[in-house]
Parts: C-alpha cells; sequence; structure tokens
C-alpha cells in the first residue's frame, strides 16, 4: 500500500522524536560521568616520623620510642620495624608490643591511641643481643613509611559543567604549601648541679665501708640479712657509692638514712640520684625509697615497684600511684638494670601534685595534679592532704619475693628543681 503524504509525515516526526531521546539519553549519560560521585572521598594525608633513643649495655638494651603523626588524625596505630641483628625484646611499657622473628610491632594502649595531626606517643621496650644492636630504620604508622615527610591526594581539576561556560584560567598546578603544626614549647631540664639542695652527696666523704656521718644504716621494725656499705669499686662519678644487698622478706630489708634536716624543704620538695640495679623489678611489691610523711601519722610514702614497674605506695592504706590494674601498671615503666639511670622526683607539700621522671623524661603513670585520672590516681586521692616528707631514706625492702644488689650516687634534695 502506498504512504500518503500525512502518514509520511507522521512516521518522520515520530523517527525524529526517537532520534531526539536517544540524543537526550546519550548527553545524560556524559553528563553523569563529568559528575563528581556524591560519595566519593579524598585519600587522607599521611606522614610520621619516630625518634628511637636507645641506651646499650652488653648483651641488653632499652630504647625509648616516639611516634609523631604528621598526617590526618587517628583514633588508633601500631608501629612496625625490623631490627636489623639478633636484638630480642623482653618487655615493653604503654604499648603492646609483640616480635615475630625481627619483624616487630608495637600497637597502643587504651589510653593513647588517639593522635591528632601532629601528636605524639611515646613508648618504650626493652631487651638483649647478642651479635649487634643497631637502630631499626624502617618504621611504618599504620602501613605509612615513616620519613619525616606526608603525602596526601593528588588534585584534579573539574570540568566545565556546560560547554556554554566562558574559559576561565587554569588553576595552578602545584599544591599549596602546608603549615606544619606548631610545636609545642619544650622545657629546658634543670640543672644537674646542686644549687641550695639540702642533701647533696657522692658519699665521697665516707671514709670506711659502713656509712657514718650524714649518712647512718636504719632496719624499720627488725633486722635480717640485708646489708648496706659504701662501695669503692662501682660508682657513677668520683670513686664511691652506696652499695645496698637486699633480699626477699620483709625484715630482711636495710636503708641509709640522711641525718639532714629536710622536713623544711619546701614548698616543693626536688629529689634526685643516680641509681643501678642488677635484677628487673619483680612482680611482687618492692621499695628502694622511704619518706616519713609527717601528715599521714609518721607512715612511710614510698617509691619502688610492683608488678614489673616503678610506682608510688602508701605505707598507711596501701594506695599505688598508679592503680594496679593492667591499664595503669602500662603507663609506668620497668626500672632499667646493668646501667646507671637517673631517677627524680618532686612532691608538692601544699597539695596533691607529684612528677616523677626517669633519664629526664616523665612517667605518665607517676604523676599526680589532682584531677582524676583513670588508672591512675583513683587509690591516691583518697587522701586530700598533701605529704610532707621529714626523712629521707635509700635501700631496699621486699614484701614478697625480690632479691636486688643496687647502687645509689649523686644524692641531692632541695627545694630548687635539680636535673639529671
Amino acid at each position: 500500500m502506498t504512504s500518503t503524504p500525512s502518514n509520511h509525515r507522521v512516521r518522520s516526526r515520530a523517527r525524529i522524536r526517537t532520534a531526539a531521546a536517544a540524543g537526550a539519553s546519550v548527553l545524560l549519560a556524559v553528563g553523569a560521568a563529568l559528575l563528581p560521585l556524591p560519595n566519593a572521598e579524598a585519600a587522607a594525608t599521611v606522614g610520621c616520623k619516630v625518634d628511637y633513643t636507645v641506651n646499650q649495655w652488653s648483651g641488653g638494651y632499652t630504647a625509648q620510642i616516639k611516634v609523631t603523626n604528621l598526617g590526618a588524625a587517628v583514633s588508633s596505630w601500631k608501629l612496625t620495624w625490623t631490627y636489623g641483628a639478633d636484638e630480642h625484646i623482653t618487655s615493653a611499657w604503654n604499648s603492646t608490643v609483640t616480635q615475630s622473628g625481627k619483624a616487630v610491632t608495637a600497637t597502643n594502649v587504651a589510653w593513647n591511641g588517639s593522635l591528632a595531626t601532629g601528636g605524639s606517643a611515646d613508648f618504650g621496650v626493652q631487651g638483649t643481643w647478642a651479635i649487634a644492636d643497631p637502630p631499626p630504620a624502617d618504621f611504618a604508622l599504620n602501613g605509612t613509611t615513616c620519613n619525616g615527610a606526608t603525602t596526601g591526594p593528588t588534585p584534579t581539576t573539574t570540568p566545565p559543567t556546560s560547554p556554554t561556560t566562558p574559559p576561565t584560567s587554569t588553576p595552578p598546578t602545584s599544591t599549596p604549601p602546608t603549615t606544619p603544626p606548631p610545636t609545642a614549647p619544650t622545657t629546658p631540664p634543670p640543672s644537674a648541679g646542686c644549687g641550695t639542695a639540702v642533701v647533696c652527696s657522692g658519699f665521697e666523704d665516707q671514709t670506711g665501708t659502713v656509712p657514718t656521718g650524714d649518712w647512718q644504716v636504719v632496719t624499720p621494725d627488725c633486722q635480717g640479712s640485708g646489708t648496706a656499705a659504701i662501695d669503692t669499686s662501682v660508682a657513677y662519678s668520683g670513686t664511691r657509692s652506696l652499695r645496698i644487698d637486699g633480699h626477699a622478706g620483709y625484715c630482711n630489708h636495710v636503708f641509709v638514712g640522711t641525718t639532714k634536716d629536710v622536713s623544711s624543704i619546701g614548698p616543693v620538695l626536688y629529689a634526685r640520684m643516680r641509681v643501678r640495679h642488677t635484677t628487673a623489678l619483680p612482680s611482687a611489691h618492692v621499695t628502694s625509697i622511704t619518706m616519713a610523711d609527717a601528715n599521714d601519722g609518721g607512715k612511710d610514702l614510698r617509691i619502688g615497684g610492683q608488678n614489673n614497674a616503678l610506682q608510688w605506695n602508701r605505707q598507711s592504706d596501701d594506695a599505688t600511684l598508679p592503680v594496679q590494674s593492667p591499664a595503669g601498671v602500662a603507663q609506668s615503666t620497668p626500672l632499667p638494670t646493668g646501667r646507671w639511670v637517673c631517677l627524680r622526683f618532686q612532691i608538692d607539700t601544699t597539695k596533691q601534685s607529684m612528677s616523677t621522671y626517669l633519664d629526664d623524661t616523665e612517667v605518665p603513670g607517676l604523676h599526680l595534679d589532682g584531677t582524676p585520672t583513670q588508672d591512675i590516681d583513683n587509690q591516691w586521692l583518697s587522701r586530700t592532704t598533701a605529704p610532707r616528707p621529714t626523712t629521707f631514706r635509700l635501700g631496699w625492702e621486699s614484701y614478697g619475693s625480690g632479691d636486688d644488689t643496687l647502687w645509689f650516687d649523686d644524692v641531692a634534695v632541695g627545694s630548687q628543681p635539680i636535673g639529671c
């Protein structure tokens, strides 16, 4: 049948509408491809650096590790590295550390997982070695190599949304410089000199093997097999030190106390000493420094160890700083063995405020500022009165198991800050 002119025009118009609809579909598809996906997220800036400070002796070492996040904030962290020799980690603090062969993984504990941009976490390890102990060089934070630099997403140019839009000037191809986060001001450690300290002793004035003069042997409550002596074979400086041979069992304790009057030192009492001991702190409770507290019925304020880490302890109620929970102990630190370490602390006699430092690094779990902190000062703040030390004694006391031989040298106690 031959088409009439009117039917031909109808079919032509239908073909035109179909072609137009197809063209519109193509344009919509192209336009959709040019638009950014609404749920796409730019990759976060990443970067980190690590400070690894090692203290080494024959066959052993400790390392203080500081990891700084230079990228976007993270809520948890994992730091990995590889040892280059036969180092073997035996303990760690402020982090959970595992080792497989030469590969080491350290993860945050509950209280130090969040790292803002520029934020850092400090932790430490102790270990052994036989062949060598070179510092590792392949640190990575959450999989990102820690080389002190940052990387981020590559900027892209957004295409014009319409072909009729007038051309604009080409954006710069270089990424604007990023301003580094401000560095927190660092307070330099105090001078290592004694200054006006009431107690200032390297035991060089001792002439025999038994402490005399400004230092007297004391054995509170009962006396056993613990001994104290002036040692001329081991010293941090000069030719003499105080040697303590302490033995397990309460009555085997021994202390050497200063005859100087420390009862008027204040308002803050500062103390500094060099300590060297031979055996790692045990899990049982031990004490190496005692101070009678006039504000607690003359009961001793003590610093020693428990659960293999440093702690403060009150004789009157057995309160500890930090709390002896896994999270609390993780915020303290072992006392390194086989080398001299600098132990210093300060006690405010007017309010609940204490700080403790090991080799000029503050131990977080031994810090008290009057503001309650979970797993640190829950027990300690049960008393509101600040300590008022009236004596100062160095020695060893074990309330169960725990023999040890330790030395003290360069002891200073006074009203002004004293550094290492």
